[in-house]
């Protein structure tokens, strides 16, 4: 749900829906429908809530293991590769923080909210050899912001470097983000960094979680240009982690009882009862298939089939985020 009282609310809950209707990937959310009138945005259930939830163990739920925690920085760390080389636009999210990665029954990331994200056309990442950037007024959470953005108003892909950092470093230590790149800079210098690392998580080896921390602090450099790219460099470090982790815990990679089980409920058109093949959003914020929608509008209908209220207006946006989650479930089943 959108703040009402928010100025911008309008347009950053259509840009919400305009970039998660068009991108798909496994580690971001999943937009099932919208309601524009009460400005709220259906994603798909995800019930173990969000990575600030889990490493505050909100509701006394278990802390998350290290390996879990490792397997959580390379999702996002792919999710924003995915999204900084998105074309004919590079989406830079502009609002990492753990409150916005929410985290499946398997506790697989999904990053969500993006409804302060910003899109750079990607002509302009080729062009000469300076960083392309938005230039735009800061939004976001304080402790998670580039500092060179707060300073200069230029929004970068690096600005979400920065933010990645610091994740990273609270899935390390589990401490809160303010003054905690300097807590663990302390901790390195005078070699006691397994005194900030988070003891809940289980036994860290020591010889990764200094990697990961000084992988972490490069993230978060007070310039730009200090920090590293996350393809060809902060990925080649996570990736054989992760790897590694898969292969001590690999039960807890696996969701073989959820491919057993019958589709979600959401991939289901609310008119025929059958998995949608081209699903599109309603203006009743619904997601239909289309040519039962088409039919139902074609007959002279002007409400909603779920609801009866008279729709807003008759437009319809394909839903190519689900339609591709769909289609990787059923590939699944195969």
């Amino acid at each position: 749900m959108l703040h009402a009282s928010n100025v911008q609310g309008h347009s950053e809950f259509q840009q919400e829906v305009d970039v998660l209707s068009k991108v798909r990937h496994p580690n971001i959310v999943t937009l099932v429908g919208a309601c524009p009138e009460a400005w709220a945005l259906i994603y798909e259930y995800l019930p173990n809530g969000s990575l600030e939830d889990r490493l505050t163990c909100k509701n006394n739920t278990p802390p998350l293991l290290w390996q879990t925690r490792i397997q959580i920085a390379t999702e996002i760390c792919s999710a924003l590769i995915f999204l900084h080389t998105n074309n004919p636009h590079s989406i830079i999210h502009g609002d990492l923080k753990p409150a916005n990665v929410l985290l499946d029954a398997n506790f697989v990331s999904k990053l969500g909210d993006f409804g302060i994200c910003r899109l750079i056309p990607q002509a302009e990442s080729s062009s000469g050899s300076s960083t392309p950037f938005c230039r735009t007024h800061p939004k976001g959470t304080f402790v998670y912001m580039d500092p060179e953005f707060l300073g200069t108003g230029q929004l970068t892909a690096k600005s979400d470097v920065y933010s990645f950092g610091i994740i990273l470093l609270r899935l390390l230590t589990g401490r809160p983000a303010m003054g905690l790149v300097k807590e663990v800079e302390y901790a390195l210098d005078k070699g006691n960094l397994s005194d900030v690392l988070d003891e809940s998580a289980g036994s860290w080896p020591f010889v990764q979680a200094k990697q990961l921390a000084q992988l972490a602090l490069s993230c978060c450099q007070m310039h730009r240009r200090s920090r590293p790219d996350l393809e060809s460099e902060v990925m080649k470090v996570l990736e054989p982690f992760k790897d590694s982790c898969r292969a001590s815990t690999s039960s807890s990679w696996i969701g073989d009882e959820e491919q057993s089980q019958g589709p979600p409920s959401y991939f289901l058109c609310p008119i025929l009862q059958q998995i949608m093949r081209d699903p599109h959003i309603a203006a009743d914020g619904f997601t239909y298939e289309a040519d039962a929608l088409k039919e139902w509008l074609d007959s002279g209908n002007e409400t909603s089939p779920m609801t009866n209220l008279q729709l807003a207006h008759l437009n319809v946006v394909p839903n190519q985020s689900l339609r591709s989650a769909i289609q990787e479930w059923q590939q699944q089943q195969l």
